[in-house]
Parts: structure tokens; C-alpha cells; sequence
């Protein structure tokens, strides 16, 4: 944050829950200037959070990061609160109870009798309907979604939801609340998974469809999603970390919300696992093995270097012709320059969207000399090739060993509908293309969150810029095309803008 302190408009918060969520929440509140009431229906649980907070705090005067003096401000702050009764002198109280509507409305029933009429009840749901916990209560237009990631301290967002009764000032106050714990505020419309959980759909359900249509293993996806896409952590170590428990549960709650939505349509493969109690790092195993909490991932498949042959480049897509005639010359292997090859040459081509036999085809050439590269993020780091059924297993392995020959990595995929990169890439940008297009949230509120919230390397309007809407509008018309499957349409915010060439980003 820069510039001067923004000040809290509420003095005394307090929070129900005092777990995991409930403590950063109370953290962040303390540090910015509140008074903060903890309350917990379970025994010692708010004698616990105090401890552990004012823990939190020492560690950080023994690092240097704050002085003595602040943390016992800090700790001053924090009061003990052992009837719910208690919070009546707040003036915003933040629930963090179970994720149960029932259980969210009754708590907010019995709090409009003990608090004043002006003090704003928060929910930190991360599903349910702010509107539908509002519902229930007096005074609906007091009732607001202020939802935190976990962990809250490191974790510098907040969605801020209003409900459809939610008065303007609240939404307001609230928003300034958040900035004064420190953290972006994302305001967004109270619709099926808000902000940022909308916003991750793509990532985790187009890496399970490409699982389960067997064009790679879970361990090569993670590896192209880190090293092209420049992503964090790959799809399932991510599911892996966050339990299908949790994931899964997730996934069905916003399908189902959204009327069976095809573009958040879950896998059955989560369903099984979830069976089978392979929920991730928590049990041991998920989509890998974990041997004393240490991931195992299983070795890269050895390339082989094998003797040069002529090497012909489709021209369908000039750029990245250009960059794989740089690449051949480099490597010095012969490259061919006729209209058509030889009966002998390597043929490389660069579809988007497409796989590689109808590539080849609509080309006009024999598909067993036939290898596609994925070009979507050009090839300074991994690299990933496809065959057709019938590419002869020579041609195959030597598009590798050309590709390899200056020590980058190479996936090897079976035949798909664009690779693994495009396919994940295109379905990200799409859903936050349709997020805009549903005014959930501002452009560039929707890229700030996700950056902030799922860690990704660009929001999905600013990741559609970086690789080019026409291109990606390319991918998924040619993916709906191939597959019939509406989850490819495009949003209409996407093909505007991509006709019109303008930013995504434009409101």
C-alpha cells in the first residue's frame, strides 16, 4: 500500500470462528487499528486463537519485522469474549462458522438481537449466497459477503460481496475495511463461487477432460502448465494440495449452481478418486504419491538423439514458421523450402485448437511424416509435440531429438484437440472473458484478483492479451468445432473484442 494509511470506518469488529480463517481475520483487524472481539462456541478454542495470535506476533518482534511496543498494542486489542452476547458494542462482526447456509442465517438471526441496528453483519462464505444468508434477517440491507483465502495474512485479497439487498454504505464501509487490513478489495456480484473460485474453474476441470481423454499423465500436464505457461504450481499438484475433499466439492457446487453450466462441468475422475479416498498430500496419495509429506514425481522420459533428416515447416502460421526455421538452422539440420515435402522429410506443423491428423490433412500431406509443435507460447522453454496415430515412430523421434538438441525439455502427447497449453490457456480466458461479459466485476478487478487470489502468472483478460484474443477465439472455435462440446463457445466478450482488436481488458 502506498500513500497514507487508509483509516478503518469501524472501531470494535468481531468474529464468530475462531479457526484458521477467523484468527487472520482478526490479525489483519488488530493491526489496523481495531478492537477485536473472539468469540467460539467450542470450549478454549478463543483462549487458543488469542495465544496463537499474540505468537504470531512475538515471532515477528523476534524477526525484527515490528518493536515490542507494536505487538503489545496489538495484543491489548484482542478481547476475550465468552457469550455471544458479548459483541454487542461491535460495530461490524465477521462470521467464520461452518460453510452451512442454516448455520450462517440462525447466527445472524441471534445477532440482530444483540447488537445495535447499525452494525454490519459479514459473511467469509466462500459458496454460499450472500443474498440467501441476508434473507432470513430484519435488516438484509446490512448483511455483506467479506470473504478471505487462506492463509489471510499472506493472502493480500478480499472479496467484498453485496447482496441484492445490501445497502450501498455498507458496501462501502466494508470495501474501506479491507483496505485498511492491508488487503485488495475485489468487489464483486453475489453469484456462484464470486470472484475468484469462478475464475479458477478452467484451470483444474480442462486439466482433468485432457486426463481423461488419456493425451498425457498428470505429472507431464503439471510439468507444461509450470514451464510454458509460467504458472506456480501445475493442476494436480494443486488439486493434490488443496484435498479432492475440498476441490471436488467445489467443482459440483458451481456447476450445479450455475444450472449445469458446461464451461465448470466437473470430471468423474475426481468423483472416483475421491471414492477411493485418494484425496492428496492429506492421505498420502492423490494424483501422486507422498512419501514424509514429500511429493513424488516420477522421471521425464528419456530422449534419444538420433542422425538428422530434412525438415519441411508448414507456413500455415508465418510467426511461428519463422521461429522453427531459426530452431532447425540452429540445430543444423537440413531444411526443405518447397511448397510441399519430400517423401522423406519430417513434417512439423503449428495448429491452434486443431490436433495433428486434421491439421495434416487439411494440408494435403501424408500423415505418417506428420508432427505438430505447440507454438501458443513459442519455444524458449519446454516444448510440446504431438503425432497422428499413424506418424511413423521415426519421424516422431526425430522431431524430439531436433527439439531437444539444445537440452529443452520436450513432452511428447498423444494426438489432441490443441495440445495441453493451448486447450487450458483458451478455457481460462474464456471463463474470465465471460466473467466480464456477466459484470461480476471490473476488468481489471477480475485480473487483480485472480493474480492475487489463484497465483496465476496474468489475469485471464490480461492472459488473453499476452497471447492474442484472435488466437485464442482460434483454439476454442476450432476445439467447439472438433468436439461439439459447448464448453468451447466462446464468450461473446472475447469475440467482440478479438474482432474488433481491441484489449480484453476494455470495459
Amino acid at each position: 500500500m502506498s500513500g497514507e494509511p487508509i483509516v478503518s470506518p469501524f472501531t470494535t469488529l468481531g468474529i464468530v470462528g475462531t479457526g484458521a480463517m477467523g484468527r487472520g481475520i482478526a490479525q489483519l483487524a488488530a493491526q489496523a487499528g481495531l478492537q477485536v472481539m473472539l468469540f467460539d462456541v467450542k470450549e478454549g478454542a478463543v483462549k487458543e486463537a488469542n495465544a496463537f495470535i499474540n505468537g504470531l506476533w512475538q515471532r515477528s518482534t523476534e524477526k525484527q519485522r515490528i518493536s515490542t511496543d507494536q505487538a503489545q498494542q496489538y495484543s491489548k486489542r484482542l478481547i476475550e469474549a465468552y457469550e455471544l452476547a458479548d459483541l454487542a458494542p461491535c460495530d461490524i462482526v465477521v462470521e467464520a462458522i461452518v460453510e452451512k447456509l442454516e448455520a450462517k442465517q440462525g447466527l445472524f438471526r441471534d445477532l440482530e438481537a444483540i447488537v445495535s441496528p447499525q452494525t454490519v453483519l459479514a459473511t467469509n462464505t466462500s459458496s454460499l449466497s450472500v443474498t440467501a444468508i441476508a434473507a432470513t434477517c430484519q435488516q438484509p440491507e446490512r448483511v455483506i459477503g467479506f470473504h478471505f483465502f487462506n492463509p489471510v495474512p499472506l493472502m493480500k485479497i478480499a472479496e467484498v460481496i453485496p447482496g441484492l439487498r445490501t445497502g450501498e454504505d455498507v458496501t462501502k464501509r466494508v470495501n474501506a475495511l479491507g483496505k485498511a487490513m492491508g488487503h485488495f478489495t475485489a468487489q464483486t456480484t453475489d453469484t456462484p463461487g464470486f470472484l475468484v473460485n469462478h475464475a479458477g474453474r478452467a484451470f483444474g476441470t480442462e486439466a482433468l477432460r485432457i486426463l481423461g481423454e488419456s493425451v498425457t499423465d498428470p505429472a507431464t500436464i503439471d510439468r507444461i502448465m509450470v514451464d510454458q505457461g509460467g504458472f506456480r504450481m501445475g493442476p494436480f499438484t494443486l488439486l493434490d494440495l488443496t484435498g479432492l475433499d475440498v476441490s471436488h466439492a467445489v467443482m459440483e457446487s458451481i456447476y450445479h449452481q450455475y444450472y449445469e453450466e458446461t464451461r465448470f462441468r466437473p470430471s468423474p475422475l475426481t468423483r472416483q478418486r475421491l471414492a477411493a479416498g485418494l484425496l492428496g498430500r492429506k492421505t498420502g496419495e492423490g494424483f501422486y504419491r507422498y512419501v514424509d509429506g514429500k511429493q513424488q514425481l516420477p522421471d521425464e522420459p528419456t530422449i534419444e538423439s538420433v542422425p538428422p533428416c530434412p525438415v519441411w515447416i508448414s507456413q500455415d502460421d508465418p510467426q511461428s514458421a519463422a521461429a522453427l526455421t531459426e530452431l532447425v538452422t540452429a540445430a543444423g539440420w537440413p531444411l526443405e523450402a518447397g511448397a510441399q515435402p519430400t517423401a522423406k522429410a519430417l513434417c512439423l506443423l503449428t495448429p491452434f485448437g486443431e490436433d495433428t491428423t486434421t491439421c495434416a490433412l487439411r494440408q494435403g500431406l501424408e500423415a505418417q511424416q506428420c508432427v505438430a509443435v505447440d507454438m501458443l507460447a513459442g519455444l524458449n522453454n519446454r516444448r510440446s509435440l504431438m503425432a497422428t496415430p499413424i506418424t511413423q515412430i521415426a519421424y516422431l523421434q526425430a522431431a524430439s531429438s531436433l527439439l531437444s538438441h539444445d537440452g529443452t525439455p520436450v513432452s511428447v502427447l498423444q494426438d489432441s484437440n490443441g495440445f495441453v497449453l493451448q486447450r487450458v490457456i483458451a478455457c481460462i480466458v474464456n471463463v474470465g472473458a465471460d466473467i466480464a461479459q456477466q459484470g461480476v466485476a471490473a476488468p481489471t478487478t477480475i485480473d487483480r484478483a485472480v493474480e492475487l487470489g489463484l497465483g496465476y502468472p496474468f489475469g485471464p483478460l490480461r492472459m488473453g492479451d499476452h497471447y492474442g484474443a484472435a488466437r485464442i477465439m482460434t483454439i476454442l472455435t476450432n476445439l467447439c468445432d472438433a468436439t461439439g462440446d459447448p464448453r468451447y463457445r466462446p464468450s461473446p466478450w472475447l469475440r467482440r473484442r478479438a474482432a474488433l482488436n481491441m484489449s480484453l481488458t476494455a470495459a
